[in-house]
């Protein structure tokens, strides 16, 4: 074989690699917002993505390492699809945008809202991250509050994962964002005076 047949094989053999590795974390995204991230085990995953349960350990050595790349994957689509809808306005605006992400994602997200306290820390500390993107965007809107930015966040996340949490309730079968959102906004802008 010639130099160059082998380095044409070996990057066909790496975009192939990759496709499979992305192909992976889709299905994971798929089975962890159907059933859940502790419901769901990686033979689920791989039969979903048409692949062999060895398959997947070569791409992802452990079930939590995968976690954190989906959660990882999750955090980089929330935070483009922030990035796109905010514009340099309204804390109304910056929560609203919030909630139209949220609601896109909603079963993944409420998922892991849900299981989030059961998960290895290592994800939990990605999730934790992808809040803080929300957090940045709420700061430039509120100079003139005299409330901390981390306790209008907290108080804005603890009201929409209480809901999330609780979607069966107020959204049975549903999207509770869809149902619930507008008021939860209101309400939210109304109480915090933003």
């Amino acid at each position: 074989m010639s130099k160059h047949s082998l380095s044409f094989n070996f990057m066909k053999r790496t975009a192939q690699k990759e496709r499979t590795r992305h192909h992976l974390l889709n299905m994971a995204y798929g089975q962890f917002s159907q059933k859940g991230f502790l419901a769901t085990k990686t033979l689920d995953i791989a039969t979903a993505a048409g692949v062999s349960h060895g398959a997947l350990f070569v791409h992802f050595p452990t079930k939590e390492k995968l976690l954190e790349k989906v959660i990882d994957e999750f955090g980089l689509r929330l935070g483009m699809k922030l990035k796109e809808l905010m514009t340099v306005g309204t804390a109304r605006e910056v929560l609203s945008a919030h909630l139209e992400v949220i609601e896109e994602y909603e079963s993944f997200y409420a998922n892991l809202v849900i299981e989030g306290p059961l998960l290895p820390p290592s994800v939990r500390n990605r999730a934790f991250m992808i809040q803080s993107g929300v957090a940045h965007y709420l700061e430039k809107t509120v100079c003139n509050n005299d409330t901390p930015i981390h306790f209008l966040l907290n108080s804005w996340l603890g009201l929409i994962h209480y809901y999330l949490a609780n979607r069966d309730k107020f959204a049975p079968g549903g999207s509770v964002i869809a149902v619930c959102g507008k008021d939860l906004l209101n309400h939210f802008i109304k109480t915090h005076q933003l």
